[in-house]
């Protein structure tokens, strides 16, 4: 029987269009996100940033949400002012902030006015210097200061976006295939990380002069689209609510006599602190990850007139990393086995090429960027996996295990490798592909298990307050690998020579932090009997 269509959310074709809207703005939204990890060593060589200036500014993304408690406000925008309006908002937002770090990175803020002025001034910052917090320093680049304005701005937009874009699939998939909606949405955003890895560098060598100029303008560029796509669904929106002759639909407000009760939660904090724990071993990570395989691979640049070392094989790998993605994760949906494992054969087999490629580019950018294709792969299984079958906490426990096991290797085992060009590389990809399969674990398992945790009355709050103590960690820890990179390299000049053990063991030990939650978890749901093992769906 065929779905009888009365609005536009009764029709297939256009709710997957919204999807479709939605999540290539927070496509755009990710690369931007990391447009300069690719390439740190560039900004110390070309702009003087070292390690504390990078990742002071990486570590600005939340500053204004966590300490000016942005986050709540947006939550609050969203629930006054509804979906729509909040989406075009965050674009408009994102794109400001985007355009004020890509001027910070440009030749001509070299000398200007603002160069002189931020220079001499937010060296000191009352109360914020006092308690640690600053987002600034005496001696951080001038540039830096700027860009970490610019980001602050974009992160608000970025954190707003996020909310919005997960409130809009419920509104348009509410009672239909809204887990696959989330899931496909998530799979495409993560896709961003990639694709900011393969070409932030190319952009910033292209033609052979280095521009770090011009990876942020490429960013600008996709938010300059993702704003677009926000306006079109604007107006699908606006549309549908006047089939529906609804009102948008919004959440209960985050209210701060609700605070109380949450805090008091023992199961708030445990879904809290793993979130911060286990996302602050990552993200951060991400902004450094490709300078460590610079610094502990062996990698020899191909001949300046080999198609290795061309654009154009640039192109390919990215076409072939889609291909991986699109094969891979639609894998997942065939009911028809020849269909299904033909589409995965394809899927792995593209794998193997990008990798290969990867190795002959000798690219460290490139290599990292296989790290979201696994968790392409695998997120529909682990998120039906949870519906049906359960295992929720168990799944916490092993993606800490696996996150410890990925950032130790990185630590002691890769280094071992310098000098062997492909045990090296062999060992990279191994480990990259599963911390991306940690990184599908932990999110498929905890989301699905707040409900579980958490008093209905009070889950919109509780998540309002987990997410401020996740930008929490993501604004810290980008400063403190820095800093620790800094204080363990006082000697070393060259971007390329970095010891990243320190830093490494760091984010192993949010791994372990996040393990002994895990268990506490399963001890407190065998005694509590709060059903994380169970399944979603009861039959």
């Amino acid at each position: 029987m065929t779905e009888q269509i009365k609005t536009l959310r009764d029709s297939a074709a256009m709710r997957w269009t919204a999807l479709l809207l939605l999540a290539l703005a927070m496509f755009c939204s990710y690369i931007f996100m990391d447009i300069l990890s690719p390439i740190k060593d560039l900004m110390q060589e070309t702009r003087g940033w070292d390690s504390t200036a990078f990742g002071t500014m990486q570590g600005s993304e939340v500053f204004l949400n966590v300490f000016v408690f942005f986050l709540i406000f947006a939550g609050i925008i969203l629930d006054k002012m509804g979906v729509r309006f909040t989406a075009v908002l965050s674009g408009a937002v994102m794109l400001i902030g985007a355009i004020i770090k890509w001027y910070a990175v440009t030749e001509s803020f070299i000398g200007s006015g603002l160069d002189t002025w931020f220079t001499n001034h937010l060296n000191y910052i009352p109360v914020f210097d006092e308690l640690g917090v600053s987002p600034f320093y005496e001696g951080m680049p001038a540039s830096a200061k700027f860009a970490a304005v610019g980001f602050m701005i974009f992160g608000c937009g970025c954190e707003m976006a996020g909310i919005t874009v997960s409130r809009g699939i419920v509104k348009w998939f509410k009672g239909r295939e809204m887990a696959l909606a989330m899931g496909s949405e998530m799979a495409l955003a993560r896709l961003g990380v990639a694709t900011c890895m393969i070409f932030s560098p190319f952009f910033a060598k292209l033609g052979g002069e280095v521009s770090v100029s011009r990876s942020v303008a490429f960013g600008v560029v996709l938010l300059c689209i993702a704003l677009m796509m926000f306006v079109v669904y604007f107006f699908m929106d606006k549309k549908l609510d006047a089939q529906t002759g609804e009102a948008e639909e919004k959440d209960d407000p985050f209210k701060i006599s609700d605070i109380g009760k949450i805090l008091s939660d023992s199961g708030f904090w445990i879904v809290a602190l793993l979130c911060v724990l286990y996302y602050s071993a990552i993200f951060p990570f991400q902004k450094y990850a490709v300078n460590m395989l610079q610094c502990n691979l062996t990698l020899t640049e191909p001949a300046a007139d080999s198609f290795w070392a061309g654009s154009t094989v640039t192109i390919v790998q990215y076409v072939i990393m889609l291909v991986v993605a699109a094969a891979g994760f639609a894998s997942n949906f065939m009911k028809n086995k020849s269909k299904k494992y033909g589409l995965l054969a394809i899927s792995i087999i593209a794998l193997i090429i990008y990798c290969y490629m990867g190795f002959m580019r000798q690219s460290a950018e490139s290599i990292f960027a296989v790290f979201p294709l696994l968790a392409v792969l695998i997120t529909p299984i682990l998120g039906n996996y949870v519906d049906t079958k359960g295992k929720a906490a168990s799944m916490l426990v092993l993606g800490s295990l696996l996150l410890i096991a990925c950032h130790l290797t990185f630590a002691f085992i890769l280094p071992l490798f310098k000098g062997n060009a492909v045990g090296g590389i062999a060992v990279a990809y191994i480990t990259i592909l599963v911390l991306g399969s940690s990184f599908s674990l932990v999110p498929a398992s905890l989301w699905p298990s707040v409900p579980k945790l958490v008093d209905a009355k009070v889950i919109g709050s509780a998540y309002a307050l987990i997410f401020w103590i996740q930008n929490i960690g993501l604004w810290l820890f980008p400063l403190l690998i820095g800093k620790v990179l800094d204080k363990t390299n006082p000697d070393v000049t060259d971007p390329t020579k970095f010891d990243y053990t320190w830093p490494l063991v760091m984010l192993a030990c949010l791994g372990v932090a996040a393990l002994l939650l895990g268990l506490l978890l399963k001890v407190i749901d065998k005694k509590k009997g709060l059903g994380l093992e169970e399944p979603n769906i009861k039959d």
